[in-house]
């Protein structure tokens, strides 16, 4: 069972080892840069991502057909990163105030939940002494009734009984 385990465990390492992703080569390079350099084809919603601009940066020769690319000088490597820190500055304010913009509907939510809160509260007592009330109005509808019904019968007893009284 262990010759098999170590085995399996081999294997997979060395299978591992055929599906690395190689690094890419320079001629390369161009295609990934267009990739990076289409910000469009992310989504309206998601903030655009601070692009990762290529070391070299092609050229054309006054025939319009690009030369082989060229390292960066220091200046346009400087402008480059004041480019991104640019955007990224950009980013961060345009976050920040969605930040503030979302703290204060949120605090307004809070404060219209609290109302809302109060005024079910204030309704729920209101629906209360009204059930109290109208209990209390049954009891004396039913009272009523009653006394109503004890003196109709009183007063039909005593007719009946004087009159059966003048018949003897």
């Amino acid at each position: 069972m262990r010759v098999v385990v170590i085995n399996f465990l081999g294997l997979t390492l060395f299978c591992s080892s055929v599906w690395a992703v190689e690094a890419p080569s320079p001629a390369n390079a161009p295609t990934q840069a267009t990739t990076a350099a289409t910000p469009a084809a992310t989504p309206a919603t998601a903030p655009p991502k601070p692009a990762i601009l290529p070391a070299t940066v092609p050229t054309a020769n006054p025939n319009g057909q690009p030369q082989e690319a060229q390292p960066l000088t220091a200046e346009q490597i400087a402008r480059n990163k004041a480019l991104q820190d640019a955007k990224i500055k950009a980013l961060v304010k345009d976050q920040s105030t969605r930040l503030q913009q979302l703290e204060k509907a949120n605090l307004a939510a809070l404060a219209q939940n609290q109302e809302l809160q109060l005024k079910s509260d204030n309704l729920g007592v209101q629906v209360q002494v009204l059930q109290s009330e109208r209990s209390a109005q049954m009891f004396l509808y039913g009272a009523a009734t009653l006394a109503i019904g004890v003196l109709l019968g009183f007063l039909i007893a005593s007719y009946v009984y004087t009159k059966r009284r003048r018949q003897w």
